[in-house]
């Protein structure tokens, strides 16, 4: 990779951004189209994000990707915000254009690209998600428009309430929402066509973990976790046993990165070769974790 005095710099801001793996995915997706950018991480504490974005204008640095803790403290300090970033309250793409920072959310639309990608159309399905965090927001906003039926389902039931509850007024359906436990798994799973784990059980170190008990999963459904470390999680490996479709992490990880991509550059995203970079960056910090 050659930089010169002409050459663009996007970047992931957050706390932690060591184990990101959003640099093999850009980079190799830059170097493929012979473009003159390199993508690099910056940690940045929630306190200092207002010098971090005045930095970036600053600086010119054409696009940030942006990762926890900063998704919704970096909006104050946003020149605009694309509406769906707006109803999410969550951004985690930036483009800085002449000084002019814009935010937006590829969350959710990298979920429902993935879904697609793998042939699973959620319009017209009962889905499920799992989880009321920011993660579940975005996917919950980008799916429940052509839904039949969406519930939510976290630990915390208030979480989920407020969420169902914007979602409904939103797109003037009656979002359904309950605690996350056995009971409602049990009654819920068997209704879904969609199974969406949004929350972090299953990651690593937590490999053994899953949210949903194996006797609860069909054939019938479709199974995508958001996890993407371990790349096929206990729920993914119970899901495909069980007979249903699975998506994983890797998918929704490089299609929302696709997506920041093609805002930054104006570039159709090489999506294939962004996966295979992902799936090589994983390997190499599973083996040197």
């Amino acid at each position: 990779m050659r930089v010169s005095g002409k050459t663009q710099l996007c970047a992931l801001i957050g706390d932690p951004v060591e184990h990101s793996l959003s640099p093999y995915i850009h980079n190799a997706a830059f170097k493929h189209l012979k473009l003159d950018f390199v993508y690099v991480t910056f940690k940045v504490s929630k306190g200092n994000v207002k010098e971090a974005l005045e930095g970036a204008r600053a600086l010119g640095i054409r696009g940030l990707n942006v990762t926890m803790p900063l998704k919704t403290a970096v909006i104050r300090h946003l020149d605009k915000l694309d509406p769906d970033a707006e109803k999410i309250g969550a951004v985690n793409t930036i483009l800085n254009n002449d000084g002019t920072l814009t935010g937006y959310n590829t969350d959710g639309l990298g979920a429902l690209e993935a879904l697609k990608a793998k042939g699973q159309n959620p319009a017209g399905k009962n889905i499920l998600i799992l989880g009321a965090g920011g993660a579940a927001r975005a996917v919950a906003f980008a799916l429940c428009k052509d839904a039949n039926e969406m519930t939510i389902l976290n630990r915390t039931p208030e979480k989920a309430r407020i969420l169902a509850e914007e979602l409904s007024r939103i797109f003037e359906k009656n979002v359904k929402f309950d605690e996350l436990s056995e009971e409602t798994l049990r009654k819920e799973v068997e209704n879904a066509d969609i199974l969406v784990n949004a929350t972090a059980v299953g990651m690593a170190p937590n490999e053994n973990e899953t949210p949903v008990n194996m006797k609860f999963l069909h054939s019938n459904l479709t199974v995508f976790d958001l996890v993407y470390n371990p790349p096929e999680t206990r729920l993914l490996k119970e899901a495909k046993a069980a007979g249903a479709k699975t998506v994983d992490g890797i998918c929704m990880l490089v299609y929302q990165g696709a997506l920041s991509f093609e805002i930054w550059t104006g570039k159709k995203a090489p999506v294939d070769v962004m996966m295979k970079a992902c799936k090589r960056g994983l390997e190499n910090l599973r083996v040197h974790s």
